[in-house]
């Protein structure tokens, strides 16, 4: 067997491992928590964030990719599988790197849900205010 590649993307509470393998098929083949791509992320928006390093580098069917995520919802799931293909890519060819980095793929996405404040609603929004 070829050289498998792994590596693990973070985003808001999703973590994803990912393993790039050297395609066994006619096209490569996306695997998600052992389901396929499409019927895991049902939003476009979804799939067509996870496509986006392997069309930047024109690696699309190129490689099988299977992915264990977890934690966290569909948005940050989805951008967590990103941010591991980015790197796994990475480890593939290092020539990737300039057209990763320019379009912010290579990048953590570090924005996290702030936390509740006593007092208030929410992390910031007040309770209504009644004059009477």
């Amino acid at each position: 067997m070829e050289k498998q590649f792994h590596q693990v993307g973070k985003r808001k509470n999703g973590i994803a491992r990912v393993y790039l393998r050297p395609r066994a098929g006619e096209t490569g083949v996306i695997r998600i928590n052992n389901r396929s791509f499409e019927n895991y992320f049902t939003r476009p928006t979804s799939r067509m964030l996870i496509m986006q390093p392997l069309e930047l580098t024109s690696t699309v069917g190129r490689w099988d990719i299977y992915v264990n995520v977890q934690g966290g919802g569909p948005s940050g799931q989805a951008g967590a599988v990103k941010h591991g293909i980015s790197r796994a890519l990475l480890e593939v060819d290092p020539a990737f790197r300039p057209v990763l980095k320019k379009a912010g793929h290579i990048t953590r996405d570090s924005r996290e849900v702030e936390r509740k404040k006593y007092g208030l609603a929410g992390a910031r929004r007040r309770f209504q205010y009644s004059k009477r």
